[in-house]
């Protein structure tokens, strides 16, 4: 096996985020439903935007923001995503480019518009998201490149991205040359509402493909339909031989075959926003592992990379995140 190049590829939707300030009452009079995230089309899309408040643009993209997450940390990270050759196209390949992040895959022709998040955060820091997927729907199998994938340590993809079969076969190719090449798989539940869709999809493929397996709590019990964490626990550590687990303030639980570590949420001063949370764990938890660092450790600079992320708005690390694991 060579030695890789990259320490972790991510494969995702590669989207544009606009992030707003609202309150309970708008969300309620665009009939949302708080704290969830929600799939809308174009027209949709227009009409949120034309009613929301001013609004931070950024790109994000869950694997996008772990992977600017792990270059921040300093390690070496690369992107496949699938974005269209207009303007915010242009945008999100300038932001995860400059955050230091390979972006080979080529832009799309023809289509639909780059996709985009509208999140709305309360002042709990809740976020609301509506998300037109746009040209992310495109990626497919012909965007995963054998040498790319095998250039890293570990591939990492989205649960977001999955609903497109088109997406579904990248992924099991991804998973395939990867393992080939002696390399790690790793996957993000990214949201209860994917499970709840793709349930036994997602069994199969953890248990064919994936060696580290990211999720919250919500999101890993409803993957095995108990509210009993302990019984998911219990089940997911049957099907791969690694996950990590985040539970908000109660920080985070690494579960492995044979040991179950419990891993303190870090410090932080006020709970600004908590988009991005989930990806920013990913980021220091698979830093730390593509340096075989402890599993505690791991969890760890997860858990100061999650504490960044919430302490404002964006999903973008505003401090170098190499500085504060060393601090």
């Amino acid at each position: 096996m060579t030695t890789a190049k990259l320490d972790v590829i991510g494969i995702g939707n590669a989207i544009v985020d606009v992030i707003s300030q609202s309150d309970n009452a708008f969300l309620a009079a665009q009939a949302m439903d708080k704290g969830a995230m929600m799939l809308i089309d174009e027209p949709r899309a227009e009409a949120i935007y034309g009613a929301m408040g001013p609004g931070i643009e950024a790109s994000g993209g869950s694997a996008g923001n772990t992977v600017a997450g792990v270059a921040s940390l300093g390690g070496k990270a690369g992107y496949i995503g699938k974005v269209r050759n207009d303007v915010l196209g242009k945008v999100y390949r300038h932001d995860i480019t400059a955050a230091g992040v390979a972006f080979p895959t080529p832009a799309a022709e023809t289509g639909p518009a780059t996709a985009r998040c509208l999140i709305l955060v309360t002042p709990d820091a809740q976020r609301t998201m509506n998300t037109f997927l746009g040209a992310c729907v495109g990626l497919g199998p012909h965007d995963v490149d054998a040498d790319f994938i095998a250039s890293a340590q570990v591939t990492y993809m989205e649960g977001y991205l999955y609903d497109p079969p088109l997406a579904q076969e990248a992924f099991r190719k991804a998973a395939e040359i990867a393992h080939a090449a002696g390399r790690k798989v790793a996957l993000s539940l990214s949201d209860s509402f994917c499970v709840h869709r793709h349930r036994q999809a997602f069994l199969d493929f953890i248990e064919g493909h994936v060696d580290v397996l990211f999720a919250n709590e919500a999101e890993l019990t409803a993957l095995f339909e108990t509210e009993d964490f302990d019984k998911a626990a219990a089940a997911i550590r049957r099907l791969t031989e690694l996950a990590a687990v985040t539970r908000g303030a109660e920080g985070s639980v690494v579960i492995t075959r044979d040991q179950i570590i419990e891993v303190p949420a870090a410090a932080v001063a006020r709970v600004v926003d908590t988009t991005g949370a989930g990806d920013l764990y990913a980021a220091g938890f698979l830093y730390g592992l593509t340096r075989n660092l402890p599993l505690a450790e791991c969890g760890r600079i997860g858990s100061i990379a999650a504490a960044e992320i919430i302490s404002h708005y964006g999903a973008r690390p505003e401090t170098p995140l190499a500085a504060l694991i060393q601090a």
